[in-house]
C-alpha cells in the first residue's frame, strides 16, 4: 500500500470542517499544529509589531494514494482555499515509507478494494 502526505494550512476557524470533510472522503486521522504562521506574495500586515493576519492551523493527513486526490479536492472546497489571496494552501507529497500504520492498512485495504 502506498501513501501520500497531504498538508493543509487553513484558517483556524475552518479546521473542524476540513477535518470532517477529509474523514468523509477516506482520511483516517490527522495531526494538527495550531497557530502556524506564513507569508505569501504580500508581506504580513502588522500594527505596532502585532500581526493582523488570522491564525492558521497546519493539518497533516497520511492517506492512501488512491484516495488522496479526492481528499485534497474536498479540503480545497471546504477550506475555500481558492476563494481569495491568503485563504490557505493544501498540497500532497509522495511518502516513500511509513511505520506505525499497520492498523490503518487493514482498514484501508477494504476501503480501497471497494473503490477499485
Amino acid at each position: 500500500m502506498h501513501f501520500k502526505l497531504i498538508i493543509a494550512l487553513v484558517e483556524d476557524g475552518k479546521t473542524d470542517a476540513v477535518l470532517k470533510a477529509a474523514r468523509e472522503e477516506g482520511a483516517t486521522g490527522a495531526t494538527i499544529i495550531s497557530q502556524a504562521r506564513g507569508e505569501g506574495l504580500q508581506p504580513t500586515r502588522t500594527f505596532f509589531g502585532l500581526s493582523l493576519e488570522t491564525q492558521r492551523d497546519m493539518l497533516m493527513f497520511l492517506v492512501e494514494e488512491h484516495l488522496s486526490r479526492r481528499i485534497l479536492e474536498r479540503i480545497n472546497e471546504v477550506g475555500e482555499l481558492d476563494r481569495e489571496h491568503g485563504a490557505g494552501i493544501a498540497f500532497q507529497v509522495n511518502v516513500e515509507d511509513a511505520v506505525g500504520v499497520s492498523h490503518q492498512v487493514r482498514e484501508l485495504t477494504r476501503v480501497v478494494e471497494d473503490e477499485l
